[in-house]
C-alpha cells in the first residue's frame, strides 16, 4: 500500500474510526474524513413517550462534533454527507414495516449493506479517494486461488462485526480496508492514547442508533404518529403449539421469537414465543423445547467466498449477532432460497434476522431468515 494513496475514512465519532484516521494519517496517507448524517436524533424527541434528550448516542450531533474535532487535531479535511432521506427510506421504513408484520429486523445490516458502503464509496470516488477505511472489526484479503476478495473474522473475536457485513460485494470489498482487523479493542484504545485523541476513553455505543433505550415499540409508535399514520391493528390471539387459544395480545409487533416476559398469561410452566404469524395475527407460544429447530430457510442471499452455491456445502451458520456459529449443511432449494440443516437443533431461529455462513474465519456469505 503506497503512502501516497488517498483514503476516505468513515468517521462515526467513536474511538475506533477516529483511531483508524489517526493511524493512517501517521503512516503518511492522504486521509479525508467523512461522516454520514443519517438520522436527526431530535426529530421524535418527546413524542409518544420518547425521551426529550438523546444526546451522546451513536450518530448524534455529539458524534459529529467529536469526529470533526479529531479531524482538526490530526490535520485532515473533513466533510459531513447528509443521507437522512435515503436512510429513512432504506432502513427506518423497512424496520418499522418488518416489526409491524411480526418479524425482527436488523437495521445495522440493512444500513451497512444497502447504504453506508454503497454511498461512502461513491462519495470517496467523487473526492478522489482510491479506497475507504472504516473502524469495523473485520479483515479483507484477496485470495489468488479463488480469484475473489474475502471477508474474514478479526483477531478480536469479541468485537467481530462480520455478521453485519455479509452483504458486501466483490467491488465494495476490493475498495475497502479494515485497519483494526488484526487488533484488539484494548490495543485500539492504547493507540488512541498514543495519538493523543481526547475520545480515547469514550464508551462504545451498544444500541441501535435511532432507538433510544432499545424500546422498539415506543419508537414505532412515535414514528408512525409523526407520519400521521395509524399503527395497523395486529391484535389477535395467543395460541399454544397444539392450537389452543389461551388469551389475546395487543399486536404482533410487541413480540419476538424467544420472548418469555410480557405475554400477559399465567400458566403452571414458563411459556415462550415460538412463532409469530402476522397474516393470522397470532402469537404461538409453548415450552422452551419448542424453541429449537434443526432447519431454517433464508432468502436474498449474497455469496462472498464463492460465486454461487452449486452443491451442498458444510459451513458454520450464525443466526444472530451473539450466536456462536453452528455446524450445518446449506443447499439451494430455489432461485433465491437457501435451506440450512444444522447438526444440532438451534434455539430461537428468528425471521428477519440474518443467517451468515462461515468456513473457519472466512465469511462464505449470508442471507435473511424467512
Amino acid at each position: 500500500m503506497l503512502n501516497t494513496e488517498t483514503i476516505a475514512v468513515a468517521m462515526s465519532g467513536g474511538v475506533d474510526s477516529s483511531t483508524v484516521a489517526a493511524m493512517l494519517r501517521a503512516d503518511g496517507h492522504n486521509v479525508i474524513g467523512l461522516t454520514m448524517q443519517l438520522w436527526n436524533q431530535r426529530r421524535l424527541a418527546g413524542r409518544e413517550g420518547m425521551p426529550e434528550s438523546v444526546q451522546g448516542r451513536c450518530c448524534s450531533l455529539d458524534d459529529v462534533y467529536d469526529a470533526r474535532r479529531v479531524a482538526q487535531q490530526i490535520g485532515i479535511p473533513y466533510y459531513v454527507v447528509n443521507h437522512e432521506e435515503r436512510f429513512e427510506r432504506d432502513v427506518i421504513r423497512p424496520f418499522v414495516e418488518e416489526y409491524v408484520s411480526g418479524r425482527t429486523p436488523i437495521p445495522c445490516s440493512l444500513c451497512n449493506n444497502h447504504l453506508k458502503f454503497d454511498q461512502l464509496l461513491i462519495v470517496a470516488q467523487q473526492i478522489g479517494a482510491e479506497r475507504v477505511a472504516t473502524g469495523h472489526y473485520a479483515r479483507v484479503a484477496f485470495d489468488d486461488a479463488r480469484g475473489r476478495w474475502l471477508l474474514k473474522r478479526p483477531a478480536d473475536s469479541s468485537k467481530d462485526q462480520t455478521y453485519f457485513l455479509f452483504g458486501l460485494t466483490q467491488e465494495q470489498l476490493s475498495r475497502t480496508i479494515f485497519p483494526l482487523g488484526d487488533m484488539t479493542k484494548p490495543e485500539v484504545r492504547e493507540l488512541a492514547r498514543k495519538h493523543g485523541l481526547a475520545l480515547a476513553e469514550k464508551p462504545d455505543s451498544q444500541e441501535i442508533c435511532f432507538v433510544p433505550g432499545g424500546d422498539y415499540k415506543r419508537f414505532i409508535d412515535a414514528y408512525l404518529a409523526e407520519q400521521g399514520e395509524a399503527l395497523p391493528d395486529t391484535a389477535g390471539d395467543l395460541v399454544t403449539t397444539n392450537g389452543e387459544v389461551i388469551g389475546g395480545h395487543g399486536g404482533v409487533h410487541n413480540f419476538t421469537v424467544g420472548q418469555r416476559k410480557g405475554l400477559g398469561v399465567a400458566t403452571g410452566s414458563p411459556l415462550y414465543v415460538i412463532q409469530i404469524s402476522g397474516a393470522n395475527k397470532q402469537v404461538i407460544v409453548g415450552g422452551e423445547e419448542h424453541l429449537y429447530s434443526r432447519t431454517l430457510r433464508a432468502r436474498r442471499v449474497n455469496f462472498i467466498a464463492v460465486d454461487d452455491l452449486r452443491e451442498p456445502m458444510r459451513v458454520a451458520v450464525k443466526i444472530r449477532h451473539r450466536h456462536e456459529p453452528a455446524a450445518a449443511m446449506i443447499e439451494r432449494v430455489g432461485d433465491d432460497e437457501i435451506l440450512a440443516t444444522f447438526d444440532e437443533p438451534q434455539r430461537a431461529i428468528t425471521p428477519g434476522q440474518a443467517a451468515v455462513f462461515y468456513d473457519g474465519d472466512i465469511v462464505v456469505g449470508g442471507c435473511w431468515i424467512a
